[in-house]
């Protein structure tokens, strides 16, 4: 088997691990091809935003994702951010490169929980004065 580089990233309530390594440009989330699996408008451009950070071109890596739990855009974020932290093992002078473009950051934010006597986490019923 190949040397392989692993980032885990986390969005909302998805993971992915992300395993890079060279090759011949094969993207594959969860064994599917990376269009197939985000056909979103704009989802592959934000997933392969850490390649254009380092300057890299994309087919001379091969990278395989398996992401579970939350939706389109927590898995989307979540398998950006594995890459990025990817490629840091990979080589830590493209650590400087990724802070740059915003690309290690985690996204801390979540779902806030429901209250008791709420609808929601902070919508009330409304008030009835009779």
């Amino acid at each position: 088997m190949n040397q392989y580089y692993e980032g885990i990233g986390r969005r909302k309530q998805s993971t992915a691990r992300v395993r890079v390594m060279a090759g011949s440009g094969k993207f594959t989330v969860n064994e599917r091809l990376v269009e197939e699996y985000f056909g979103r408008l704009g989802d592959i451009e934000s997933i392969l935003l850490p390649f254009s950070a380092i300057d890299r071109d994309r087919a001379t890596f091969d990278v395989s994702v398996k992401v579970m739990g939350g939706g389109v855009t927590g898995q989307t974020e979540s398998v950006r951010l594995g890459l990025a932290r990817a490629f840091i093992k990979m080589d830590e002078t493209n650590l400087t490169l990724l802070r740059k473009a915003r690309l290690l950051t985690r996204d801390a934010r979540v779902k806030e929980r429901k209250k008791p006597g709420l609808k929601r986490a902070r919508k009330a019923p409304t008030y009835t004065k009779r």
